[in-house]
């Protein structure tokens, strides 16, 4: 397994695995977000490969005060591979070159498993609201 940048060509398989693991909502188009990603540390864009298979992403970035992680997700064929985990270390490795002190993440409440795994990872929950505000809509 290979984790490299995001590459154009590597658009329509992302979303595919984004639908796969129930990470896309009707309110954010993923082809935004990831036009907007390309705008904005496109380096910190990452996936992993399995020979010439897509298995997993990672959309990391960092504000100068936390780093921040979305769409990580691996193939439902392909968990319990430590695909999930290569590509947290990898998003960490990237961050810590850049000074970052903290890195978050937001998970689902109702999301049992994944709030497991990082569980696994030594993620810890803290105590606070998330809180936004839509300012483009996509749709």
């Amino acid at each position: 397994m290979k984790i490299r940048p995001f590459a154009l060509a590597d658009e329509s398989t992302v979303i595919v695995l984004w639908q796969a693991c129930g990470l896309t909502r009707p309110w954010n188009d993923p082809h935004r977000d990831i036009q907007r990603k390309l705008s904005e540390q496109p380096e910190l864009f990452l996936v992993a490969v399995e020979g010439d298979t897509l298995v997993g992403s990672a959309m990391v970035g960092f504000d100068g005060h936390r780093g921040w992680v979305y769409y990580l997700a691996v193939s439902p064929e392909h968990r319990r591979l430590s695909i999930g985990r290569a590509l947290m270390q990898e998003a960490e490795r990237l961050l810590m070159e850049r000074g970052c002190p903290k890195i978050n993440l937001l998970v689902r409440s109702t999301n049992a498993e994944v709030l497991a795994f990082y569980d696994r990872l030594g993620y810890t929950r803290d105590d606070v609201v998330s809180l936004g505000r839509r300012l483009i809509p996509d749709n």
